[in-house]
């Protein structure tokens, strides 16, 4: 998945247009609402909760071209809820993205 980070960066690099602060917020911004979403996801106890996250999960992927995320939310999308590989695999995801 480090492709994935880089190929990420480079997405918020062009939306930024070379304005680090726009870059750093858009990187903060992308990295807050995955972390979030995989926390509900991960106490979600129910298939509603467990769909919500993972339908949010999705819109965030389209919205920053992350097609790794997708597929993973796709994947929780179609576990049961709690599913604890699909939390990991997320998780793991996102730690990709733990230093800039």
């Amino acid at each position: 998945m480090a492709y994935e980070a880089g190929a990420l960066e480079a997405t918020l690099q062009a939306a930024a247009g070379g304005d680090a602060a726009l870059f750093e917020e858009l990187r903060t911004a992308f990295v807050d609402s995955v972390a979030r979403q995989v926390d509900l996801l991960e106490r979600a106890r129910c298939d509603g909760n467990w769909t919500i996250a993972a339908v949010r999960l999705k819109g965030l992927a389209a919205s920053f071209h992350s097609e790794a995320l997708l597929e993973l939310a796709e994947e929780a999308l179609e576990a049961a809820p709690g599913e604890p590989m699909a939390v990991r695999r997320l998780k793991s995801y996102l730690a990709t993205f733990a230093t800039p």
